[in-house]
């Protein structure tokens, strides 16, 4: 690769470490907004979430369990990262979101030392920035799952791989070392976070195999780091593999890798042979919103990263670019928030291209600070709002005083991951799904328990509460889950 496209600055510069501390602190305090405002909303924060609590109370740190059930979703590295928290701060809200904030954070630092390194310090804050304040970035950040941990990984791979691709000299020998190092690392943790796009970095080298054809430099180095990262997976995989007698495989690849691909899971992307062709673009339209406001220079940048093709840092962004968005084009399952890796790709091409072209500075602080302030009223305005219509912990909030310990309960025509997360702080049992037939036999059985189920599905089955039964708590709200309005009420037997 061009060596003197990547030539480091011969001293920090007098402001370095200032510039250090804005481009880490600045993510860090905008992500942290709210986080503790907003409840956990969608299918997967209080998954993630009470796995996480399940992991920590269980001892069992290998296969991660939801609601008593294995979880096979994702491997451990997220639940990990959030038990730590946990640990330091105690369960909540907060603490499991925490590592997504830090790895963005961190993830804005890479690109401000891996942008400082190719074209300098203004191209590496740019970078940093532009990350932070995209769109889906900013929304993923505050979310207790595995995104960002792997976007962390994924940037710190791709800056590494491109390192081992400069030739070798007598001044980076060593630094191409612990670049080498860093690779492996990145791919083990890239895997451990969300399975094999965790190794996208490794096709970033592949792709310049391609075009430079034999003798690319980093080549043969990275193959061999690509076996010694799978090495250490499997550190945890063949114990977790033969724990579950290799049910983690056939479920968290076989399932939640291979079968998105080829079929819609939990209803995202539609079906047919047609929709399925007329959705291909879906991520070229999608990055619009989701990289907003800096998408708006995208068609800009498509020219001018066309036109310099040649160079060999544009081709190599590219190439990582187009692997994202290639691979989930063809993928059946579709959400915004898949092509998150390619993000800061984006951002460090555009922070450059951006600095080459002496564009005008005044589009970039505006676009900083109109994202910095919609964040800022999104989680002072917005977050609360949302809460008062979150159907658990408003439900919680209603009951919580009359909950013990050694309580059953129940949920009834009402599939919310979020009532497992929330209802197990004031109670030691899981939720048990049941059918509507089944409650009026489980209210009725010794013990006390509570059950939550929709109003209309409560009046179908019980003209009134049956014996040593009351209605302890109603609530209006929506269920983020199924995207709809719900009126759920909450039968509790005390004794």
């Amino acid at each position: 690769m061009n060596e003197s496209a990547t030539a480091a600055p011969s001293r920090p510069a007098p402001n370095f470490r200032g510039r250090l501390a804005l481009v880490f602190l600045f993510p860090l305090l905008l992500h942290l907004a709210g986080l503790g405002t907003l409840p956990l909303i969608d299918r997967d924060e209080p998954r993630f979430a009470e796995a996480t609590r399940e992991m920590r109370a269980g001892g069992d740190w290998l296969v991660p369990h939801f609601n008593n059930h294995y979880r096979f979703d994702k491997p451990p590295l997220t639940y990990w990262a959030q038990a730590l928290m946990c640990r330091v701060f105690g369960e909540s809200e907060r603490a499991v979101r925490l590592p997504s904030v830090l790895a963005s954070a961190l993830t804005s630092l890479l690109l401000y030392l891996w942008g400082r390194r190719v074209a300098g310090e203004a191209v590496g804050v740019w970078a940093a920035l532009i990350f932070a304040t995209a769109l889906q970035v900013v929304v993923h950040s505050k979310l207790a799952v595995a995104d960002s941990l792997l976007v962390l990984a994924v940037t710190l791979g791709a800056w590494a791989g491109w390192e081992m691709g400069r030739r070798v000299t007598e001044e980076n020998a060593a630094r191409r070392r612990g670049f080498a190092l860093l690779f492996t690392a990145a791919l083990a943790l890239g895997f451990l976070a969300k399975g094999p796009i965790g190794w996208l970095p490794f096709g970033m080298i592949a792709a310049v195999r391609v075009r430079r054809g034999r003798g690319t430099p980093g080549w043969g180095a990275a193959c061999g780091l690509l076996a010694v990262a799978a090495g250490l997976v499997a550190v945890w995989g063949v114990p977790a593999l033969l724990s579950t007698h290799g049910e983690y495989w056939r479920e968290g690849i076989g399932k939640h890798v291979i079968a998105r691909g080829l079929t819609t899971f939990e209803g995202h992307g539609g079906g047919g042979v047609a929709l399925y062709l007329v959705l291909l673009p879906f991520y070229f339209l999608t990055v619009f919103l989701s990289f907003f406001p800096w998408s708006l220079w995208l068609p800009w940048l498509a020219r001018r990263a066309w036109a310099d093709r040649g160079d060999d840092l544009t081709a190599y962004l590219l190439g990582g670019i187009a692997v994202v968005f290639g691979l989930f084009t063809f993928y059946k399952t579709r959400l915004p928030h898949y092509t998150l890796p390619a993000f800061p790709l984006l951002a460090l091409l555009l922070a450059r291209e951006w600095h080459r072209a002496a564009r005008p500075i005044r589009p970039f602080r505006r676009a900083v600070l109109g994202v910095t302030a919609f964040a800022a009223l999104a989680a002072g305005l917005a977050f609360p709002i949302v809460r008062q219509y979150s159907p658990a912990p408003q439900l919680l909030a209603q009951v919580g005083g009359a909950l013990r310990p050694e309580m059953e309960f129940a949920a009834v025509d009402y599939d919310e991951p979020s009532l497992v997360w929330y209802f197990r702080t004031r109670v030691n049992g899981f939720c048990a799904a049941m059918p509507p037939a089944e409650l009026p036999a489980f209210m009725a059985q010794p013990g006390p328990r509570f059950c939550i189920l929709p109003a209309d599905t409560a009046g179908r089955l019980f003209a009134a509460p049956p014996a040593g039964c009351r209605w302890a708590g109603e609530f209006s709200g929506f269920n983020v889950v199924n995207a709809r309005f719900v009126h759920v009420r909450l039968l509790l037997k005390e004794h």
